[in-house]
């Protein structure tokens, strides 16, 4: 028995053993898959993205401020620009905020085109499915223009269709902003808000952008209004894109308060929106504009410094006879109907088919200007060959050239603008875009009215001038019809853009017998730089000589109707004239009688554009040898490097 109680006891113990044994190592065997488990479980979350889809910068800019917004939150968001992302990866993310502009025609900016083709093209495949982008939680915000109608941020909706056409879900629903409506920092800055409430709300702050945000997916039918109640003292405040972001404790509506009491904030002042929103405001003001009061400016030309250093006046000097160094470049109305490819202001300034904005006195426009543009005079004192006599004969502007920017003739209070002008014996050379032939009907004298004849055929205009306008064509041809109505001195003028209208000579002579205007001006385009929004190069610029062959042309194809009378080869422009009118006994009368101008206005009695002429000097003939530069001018010229394959300029 006791042999056979210890055989017994040692099986016992062996089988304990045993057992421990194999429990042990069935502990680190789970042990270690719930370790590899944890490893795996543990690897990088994947940082969300900001997309951004622009084309003169104002989408990449507001990209950047909610960057910096969500930073400042706690959560780092990875800012791509559209146009360098690989769409292909779109599966693979989980989160990701977009901004995008539209462009041209509703479409999307030329470098996101195969971006936004991507996505089109996946929802078309039927190889694709609805679940690509399960899984996928996005929010879109388009930067638009309202004016453009049912175009309106066409590409920002269109994303956020084809993203839910392919299982994608919002986190908050599409926010839309109108750069031309005054209303753009306000309604990115409530967009931010709620993106914000919803990554808290979905703790998306505290885990990364992957954690539990099933709480904040957008239900379409079920808009919260309370998405971003967040604690005040957490609130990023943003303010317009073109200003700094607030102390991070100032409040949205302490700020908005603020702005609004600025009249800079959300673009309205006492109920009415403001033409000049704080972004359209930092762009001309950094361009060196003075804004007058809600939609005006005024900016000294390069021209008007010249004179007053007595280096030469511009075409107007050697055409019409005006004093550069007294000329005043302003505008009633920042906004256009137009987006022309070759705007020298790069489209900074605001859109618009109708006047829908707070409008200012006339007379305090005037006063204003006045004003600012003798500060801009007086800060030249001192400047190399500036004299006594110029600098103060400059304080006393005697022109105005309502061109500077946009489309004066929009301002509805322009007649009296005029007067006013007048009143103070300031002559005035109004520059309009040929879309508001109404307007044209209704202007009172004017010293000089022009119409930009930029294109001569219906396609044309239309690549060029980029009209808002459906029917730009018809009031194209109104305006000049409304043009040859008028009794004072009349104007086309033509910009001529190598590639794009430069060989339409037989077209642009038929427009002639529309307007029958008094002169036409041939200029080439002005090449401003580089610019998101135009396609020109110097390749489109045409040298002097070309302006002058087309001139010719054009003078021929009149037979006699029209002649070449000046040129001015600095500005790379020349003037037709009526010859009948203004040519007499072969002396050419395209100058101005500055006074007797302002004597027939003061009558009240009807004149017309041959009551005051002036005879033109010798100098400023076409094909004189000083080239319209006035010989009482000292000549300054710049060295320059042209292309050894550029033709020389003539004249």
């Amino acid at each position: 028995m006791p042999s056979s109680l210890s055989s017994i006891s040692a099986r016992v113990t062996l089988l304990a053993l045993f057992s421990a044994t194999t429990f042990y190592f069935l502990y680190k065997s789970r042990r270690l898959r719930h370790l590899k488990s944890l490893t795996l479980s543990s690897k990088p979350i994947p940082r969300g993205k900001i997309l951004f889809v622009s084309q003169t910068g104002t989408s990449k800019t507001l990209a950047h401020r909610l960057h910096n917004l969500l930073a400042s939150n706690g959560v780092v968001f990875d800012l791509v620009d559209a146009q360098s992302y690989d769409p292909e990866d779109l599966p693979k993310e989980t989160l990701v905020l977009i901004v995008a502009s539209t462009w041209e025609d509703g479409n999307p900016p030329p470098g996101a085109r195969f971006f936004a083709t991507w996505l089109a093209e996946s929802v078309k495949d039927f190889r694709v499915g609805a679940l690509l982008l399960k899984g996928f939680r996005f929010g879109v915000f388009g930067v638009g223009s309202r004016v453009y109608g049912e175009r309106f941020n066409a590409v920002a909706k269109g994303l956020v269709k084809q993203i839910r056409d392919l299982g994608g879900s919002e986190i908050v629903a599409l926010g839309e902003g109108d750069v031309d409506g005054g209303e753009l920092d306000l309604d990115f800055e409530k967009w931010c808000e709620k993106v914000v409430g919803v990554l808290k709300g979905g703790k998306g702050l505290e885990n990364g952008v992957n954690g539990d945000l099933e709480c904040g997916v957008y239900d379409s039918e079920e808009e919260s209004e309370g998405e971003s109640d967040l604690e005040e003292e957490e609130i990023v405040d943003l303010e317009d894109i073109a200003g700094k972001v607030p102390p991070r404790k100032k409040t949205a509506a302490a700020a908005a308060a603020e702005s609004d009491a600025n009249g800079n904030g959300n673009g309205k002042v006492n109920g009415q929106r403001e033409m000049v929103t704080p972004v359209i405001r930092a762009n001309l003001v950094k361009q060196g504009y003075k804004i007058i009061g809600s939609h005006s400016g005024v900016k000294i030309c390069r021209w008007t410094k010249s004179q007053l250093r007595g280096r030469g006046g511009c075409y107007k000097h050697s055409f019409y006879g005006i004093e550069s160094h007294r000329c005043m470049e302003a505008t009633p109305s920042l906004a256009c109907a137009n987006k022309c490819v070759f705007c020298w202001r790069h489209h900074t300034n605001p859109v618009g088919k109708s006047w829908q904005w707070k409008m200012d006195d006339p007379i305090d426009i005037v006063n204003t200007a006045i004003e600012l543009h003798t500060n801009m005079i007086k800060q030249m004192k001192g400047v190399p060959g500036v004299t006594l006599e110029r600098l103060n004969e400059g304080l006393t502007p005697r022109h105005c050239a309502l061109s500077l920017v946009g489309e004066p003739i929009m301002y509805p209070e322009i007649n009296a603008l005029v007067d006013e002008l007048h009143k103070r014996r300031i002559s005035t050379f109004l520059v309009t875009n040929a879309q508001f032939p109404d307007k044209i009907k209704s202007m009172k004298p004017l010293t000089q009215l022009y119409v930009s004849v930029d294109a001569a055929t219906k396609d044309s205009l239309k690549a060029i001038d980029r009209p808002l306008f459906g029917d730009f064509w018809e009031r194209f041809i109104d305006s000049l019809t409304a043009l040859k109505e008028k009794h004072q001195r009349t104007v086309y003028r033509l910009t001529l853009v190598k590639g794009w209208n430069i060989e339409d000579v037989d077209a642009y002579y038929k427009l002639f017998s529309i307007g029958e205007p008094d002169f036409v001006e041939i200029k080439g385009v002005t090449y401003c730089g580089s610019s998101a929004t135009s396609k020109l190069t110097m390749e489109n610029v045409p040298w002097h000589a070309d302006v002058k062959a087309f001139s010719e042309a054009l003078a021929t194809k009149s037979q006699g109707e029209y002649e070449v009378a000046c040129e001015h080869a600095h500005s790379c422009c020349v003037l037709l004239a009526k010859t009948k009118k203004f040519k007499i006994d072969g002396q050419w009368y395209t100058w101005i009688d500055y006074d007797k101008f302002h004597d027939l206005v003061a009558s009240g009695r009807t004149f017309d554009s041959s009551d005051y002429m002036a005879a033109t000097p010798s100098w400023a003939v076409y094909g004189a040898e000083e080239g319209g530069f006035d010989p009482e001018q000292l000549r300054y010229r710049k060295e320059r490097r042209h292309h050894k394959s550029s033709p020389k300029q003539a004249g």
